[in-house]
């Protein structure tokens, strides 16, 4: 009878006890003494555990009660705080590969080379090209730290309420000196500032853990900013090499009521000066009709005695009729201007010109316009930049076959068509050139331009020939002496240097590398006023060296006459174009 008595009153407590806990999680009160306002004396001595969330029905209920350590278990767990966790979407599941991928990686990669993966690397110092790349990485850098704190909602929690504490702890402390001075309350917000502390040092990651995610969130960084840089090299590289569709209007319009004129109309004045040594000769060789405008008005505009002064331009045959007509539409006042046909030029052919006869063959057709051709934006960027048409045009190439094209000028001023001319020019012609074949303005202030910028050293007919530090100089205005180009037999150089690259191993493209080995020890320094470059890439040229140079170039792919182009320095160019001519209007050509 007892034993039954004992076994009913039992039962009759495990029974009370259970309705006990109903009663006080209805009435949303706790049976923990940590929250009825008692607290832990020393709470870095509990033992350490995982958080774990509960939910208990009545027999689990029943069973955890004759089980002690359960119960302590679930009341530390309590204690800590524990927050049920929330599933973090990710709207971009290829983010979290990405992410999950570079945490594989960064774990075979030694602690002790973290530094190398730095976001202040030596390569990332020059802040003219690449603050925007370091800008978009560090965006990148923190998104994805946001990200990773997001998915752990429990210690975002944690950080907010050791914040609530630090700032409790602030408003009781304020300004007093002396413990005296103290509010009553200022005991226990200090254990309780105690126990987020100890919370948080459980909780919060390893060093070696923030180490490795820190580490992979940079490297998926990187290599996503490298993926948008080729992407953003390949698309400007497309831009500069496409002709924007009013600049192609206006050379149709052109060309069709160029060949409606009758041949006496067709023809400039002036055509006695074109041999006369003693006037001041340009030879500009281009097929954008506008950019020419624009460099010979800007002469003529800026010139002391414009009568003196002889335009040389060459074009295609597609732009030869709309070259003419827009000249003979619109003048350059009392100066004289001729416009001749490349094509035109029959001693201009593969038995004599390297470039032509190097262009026919099998090897070279199947590189610039079958090999390599990629699927993607960014695996295309690199090989874009060598297929880019002004590169197999002979109207870049000849400027190398100067005195063929003028053999009765003695000295003669070479422009690009991407300058525009803001003083006089006549000056040029007066300049010793030392017995040198060109004049023109170094660009090595900076030791990327130099000629190892630009050429093979690793290759001994380089290495054997030129120093690798020699200072690299500018073609786009360059005043050359033909007598002494006839004299050195320059044009034969630049035949000796391009035979040689037949497989380009000196250099990979343009007419800047063999102009520095064909004119190298044979070119004067002008004073750098004469020329200032980089307009068309470099956004931290200055507009009081702008403004005080004879020439400014926009030299890059962003040229005055694109959509890319900077605008801060359009300006500069546009304000030798008519906008109200009717050819120009009817094209829609605009500011």
């Amino acid at each position: 009878m007892p034993r039954a008595v004992s076994l009913a009153a039992l039962c009759l407590l495990l029974l009370l006890l259970h309705l006990h806990l109903h009663l006080a999680a209805a009435a949303g009160a706790r049976v923990d003494p940590i929250y009825s306002g008692k607290l832990v004396p020393d709470w870095s001595r509990q033992p350490k555990f995982k958080p774990q969330n509960f939910s208990l029905n009545r027999e689990d209920s029943l069973e955890l009660l004759s089980r002690p350590r359960y119960v302590t278990r679930r009341k530390l767990g309590e204690r800590t705080g524990v927050i049920k966790m929330e599933t973090v979407q990710q709207d971009d599941e290829a983010l979290v590969k990405l992410e999950n991928a570079g945490i594989e990686r960064s774990k075979a990669v030694d602690s002790a080379v973290l530094g190398k993966y730095s976001l202040w690397r030596r390569e990332n110092e020059n802040e003219k090209a690449d603050a925007n790349v370091r800008l978009m990485r560090d965006q990148m850098i923190m998104a994805r730290i946001y990200s990773v704190l997001a998915k752990s909602r429990d210690k975002l929690d944690l950080y907010r309420e050791l914040l609530a504490r630090i700032k409790e702890s602030q408003r009781s402390l304020g300004e007093a000196t002396a413990d005296a001075e103290l509010p009553k309350s200022a005991s226990e917000r200090a254990k309780a500032m105690g126990q987020v502390l100890s919370k948080a040092r459980d909780q919060l990651y390893d060093c070696k853990e923030i180490t490795h995610r820190l580490r992979s969130m940079l490297q998926s960084a990187d290599e996503q900013v490298r993926s948008l840089k080729k992407q953003s090299t390949f698309l400007s590289q497309l831009a500069a090499k496409t002709i924007p569709n009013s600049i192609h209007c206006l050379s149709m319009r052109l060309t069709i009521d160029y060949y409606l004129l009758s041949p006496e109309k067709r023809k400039f004045p002036n055509s006695e000066n074109l041999e006369d040594p003693d006037l001041y000769h340009y030879a500009l060789f281009s097929d954008n009709v506008l950019a020419a405008s624009v460099v010979v008005n800007s002469t003529i505009v800026n010139a002391k005695e414009p009568e003196k002064h002889v335009f040389h331009l060459v074009t295609d045959k597609l732009n030869f009729g709309a070259m003419n007509m827009w000249f003979l539409l619109n003048p350059p006042g009392d100066a004289t201007i001729h416009v001749e046909n490349v094509d035109d030029f029959k001693w201009l052919n593969s038995s004599y010109c390297p470039v032509l006869k190097q262009l026919e063959s099998a090897a070279m057709k199947e590189y610039y316009f079958k090999a390599d051709r990629q699927k993607t934006l960014s695996a295309g960027s690199s090989n874009l930049k060598y297929r880019n048409p002004k590169y197999l045009s002979m109207l870049n190439h000849l400027r190398f076959y100067l005195p063929q094209v003028y053999p009765k000028l003695n000295k003669i001023l070479f422009l690009d068509d991407d300058i525009v001319v803001q003083k006089d020019l006549t000056g040029l012609w007066e300049v010793d050139l030392n017995g040198n074949v060109n004049g023109a303005v170094e660009t090595c202030g900076e030791s990327f331009h130099r000629f190892d910028k630009y050429l093979n050293f690793s290759n001994p007919n380089i290495s054997q020939n030129f120093d690798p530090n020699a200072c690299g100089w500018a073609y786009g205005m360059n005043m050359f002496d033909l007598e002494e180009w006839k004299k050195k037999d320059i044009t034969g150089i630049y035949h000796k240097w391009q035979n040689m690259n037949e497989n380009r191993l000196l250099w990979k493209l343009g007419t800047l590398p063999p102009g520095l080995m064909t004119f190298y020890k044979l070119t004067h320094p002008l004073d750098k006023s004469w020329h200032v470059l980089g307009l068309g890439y470099n956004p931290t040229v200055e507009h009081a060296e702008i403004d005080t140079a004879a020439v400014i170039h926009y030299n890059g792919n962003m040229k005055p006459w694109l959509e890319i182009a900077m605008t801060k320095y359009r300006p500069y160019w546009t304000k030798y174009i008519n906008y109200e001519h009717s050819y120009v209007r009817g094209c829609k050509i605009s500011q």
